[in-house]
């Protein structure tokens, strides 16, 4: 009942923070979640990081290179996903060497894929695909891109039957920062979510969150407790 609570409160809200399409991308400190993974207690390093194998999870979310159903085009040195994911979404990891990563900067850990080249080629790390699996349907989430250099990222948005939900293309640089985005009238049906690049240096992301509370300015995220 909190849950439904929480989700009348965002829709009544919505005439502020809506758009014409099926996900906008709203002001960062507009919304507030309980769940935070910030990949903190993932293995690490510097220089080309660590490479990942399998599917891995945080808490409520798990971390793929595509979903089941999709194909893998690396013709351009970069991951490009192909293809309608089959029902139900599943996630589907990468061969050793070209699955996941994280690398450490400045302190904090970022989850990268790994392009074509292959780990520990300095030339894969950030430049594959990353999927991401809810355990339970979200109407908004947040993450930070991490990396840019003036090429473009783009995040496609699934329900759980592996049905294209919206698809978002950012240019991006260092500056880009925080992504903050809400479903068109709350409506929690993202099961899923595939960040894919094109940018010379590559890129990852950090700090996803999830699991909607309610609209800031009420209770911001209390502590780090919920971290994957």
């Amino acid at each position: 009942m909190r849950w439904l609570a929480r989700l009348i409160c965002l829709v009544c809200a919505a005439p502020a923070l809506a758009c014409e399409d099926p996900i906008c991308e709203v002001p960062p400190d507009s919304l507030d979640f309980t769940r935070l993974i910030d990949f903190q207690t993932f293995p690490s390093g510097y220089g080309v990081g660590r490479a990942l194998s399998g599917v891995v999870g945080g808490k409520g979310v798990r971390f793929g290179e595509r979903f089941l159903g999709q194909l893998l085009e690396i013709d351009t040195g970069h991951d490009h996903l192909v293809g309608r994911p089959l029902p139900p979404l599943t996630l589907l990891a990468g061969e050793d060497g070209s699955n996941l990563g994280t690398i450490s900067l400045w302190g904090d850990n970022v989850l990268k894929g790994h392009g074509p080249r292959g780990f520990p080629d300095a030339g894969a790390v950030g430049e594959g695909s990353i999927a991401a699996l809810f355990d339970r349907d979200q109407p908004a989430l947040a993450l930070d891109i991490r990396g840019g250099e003036g090429g473009t990222v783009t995040l496609v948005f699934f329900d759980r039957t592996g049905a294209p939900i919206h698809s978002l293309r950012k240019q991006v640089d260092r500056d880009t920062g925080t992504l903050t985005l809400l479903r068109r009238g709350a409506l929690p049906d993202i099961a899923g979510f595939t960040v894919e690049n094109a940018d010379p240096e590559g890129l990852g992301i950090d700090n996803l969150r999830f699991e909607f509370h309610e609209l800031m300015g009420a209770r911001r995220l209390p502590d780090r407790t919920q971290r994957g």
